[in-house]
């Protein structure tokens, strides 16, 4: 067997044997089935936590979400993110004739069949997409979000073959991988593979049995080898940062400025150019919500309700215009079952619109990114008025 795709370690009288597979990868299915059947474990562990085990146990979970409440809790983009990733892997899994996560599938089944205990060694998904968001840079979320947007839409897209999926799992590319990831967003890095690493590791020596088999990306192999040493405290991985951008102050300055601006125009100027200030506050604002409304393709009742909602939620920091028109469309278009079926198999915009869960999503984001132009376009001319 290729040294590196397995690696074994000895703790406290436990023997680790560490499977470095590709995810999207017929070969690692096969070779993960031969080294347990090999082994012959006490306990087969596997890189995945109880969420992302119920979704390849069974793909269309999705028709339990609530649309709704996903909105009101000002989840729009983790959600798009989370389907446009999810879709992006089933596609290069559709390449190479594989279906992603094939290999953990497959190491679960087989630990059923033989009544072994499976140990879910992985963090919390949703844990962990939080925590990256909340520790990223905005200039590493929009890195992160055009990337993931021009690998779902294909642009500088090459075919991937079986041979090259085989090929990322050889150490000397994995790590340049890695590496390259840590010079462009080191936040995603350090969240989704060195804690990911120290967290895994943990959980591998917690598990009480004389022998257990671990199948994990071939990525994570070395990282979780490193931390097989010794047993660490991982409470603080588990908790989401409660840190401020220096956007969401903004968005408390914003109704601040706002309020100086008319009070200012209101004694300086007189009536004439505090009521211009709000027309104009009021059409870049609406409009720009509206057209972004209007992109996203959405109901002409709700590109009217972003029009009228942007101006008055763009004063207040908890609320955002698209959450209106998002909740609008999903009234007007109500989500059925096979539109929570097909989501994990949208292929290009087009899918995305026609899906209605998808399409009430991009009215929702797009119409809080025209409402967020409308705002900086807005307040600096609002305030050359004064002038």
């Amino acid at each position: 067997m290729d040294d590196v795709e397995i690696k074994r370690v000895f703790f406290e009288g436990k023997e680790i044997v560490l499977v470095g597979t590709a995810h999207i990868s017929s070969q690692s299915v096969e070779f993960v089935e031969n080294v347990i059947e090999q082994e012959n474990p006490d306990v087969v562990g596997v890189e995945l936590d109880k969420d992302r085990l119920a979704t390849l146990d069974s793909p269309n979970q999705w028709k339990e979400m609530n649309i709704i409440e996903a909105i009101k809790g000002g989840k729009t983009y983790l959600l798009l993110l989370n389907l446009l990733l999810s879709n992006v892997q089933r596609k290069l899994g559709k390449q190479v004739g594989v279906k992603p996560g094939a290999e953990m599938k497959k190491a679960v089944d087989i630990a059923r069949e033989k009544s072994l205990p499976i140990a879910l060694l992985d963090r919390n998904i949703k844990v962990t997409l939080k925590r990256a968001l909340a520790k990223m840079s905005f200039v590493e979320k929009i890195k992160l979000f055009w990337a993931v947007v021009m690998a779902f839409f294909g642009f500088g897209e090459e075919e991937i073959t079986k041979e090259k999926v085989e090929e990322l799992k050889k150490k000397d590319l994995m790590n340049q991988l890695l590496q390259e990831l840590g010079t462009q967003m080191p936040s995603v890095k350090k969240v989704l593979v060195d804690e990911r690493d120290i967290f895994i590791a943990n959980r591998i020596l917690a598990v009480d049995c004389k022998k257990i088999v671990v199948v994990v990306g071939a990525g994570h192999l070395d990282g979780i080898e490193k931390f097989l040493d010794k047993k660490r405290d991982t409470y603080s991985l588990n908790v989401i940062p409660s840190k401020k951008s220096v956007l969401s102050y903004v968005k408390y300055l914003v109704p601040l400025i706002f309020v100086g601006i008319v009070v200012t125009g209101f004694a300086s100027k007189g009536l004439d150019v505090t009521v211009n200030i709000l027309v104009y506050w009021i059409l870049i604002n609406g409009v720009l919500s509206a057209l972004g409304a209007l992109f996203a393709r959405a109901h002409w009742k709700s590109i009217i309700v972003a029009f009228l909602a942007a101006p008055l939620t763009s004063l207040h920091p908890a609320l955002a215009a698209g959450w209106f028109a998002g909740l609008s469309e999903a009234k007007i278009f109500v989500p059925k079952i096979k539109d929570f079926e097909s989501l994990s198999k949208l292929e290009n915009y087009s899918d995305l619109n026609k899906n209605r869960v998808t399409h009430i999503l991009l009215v929702t984001a797009f119409a809080n990114m025209g409402s967020t132009l409308g705002t900086i376009i807005a307040l600096p001319y609002v305030l050359t008025l004064l002038t």
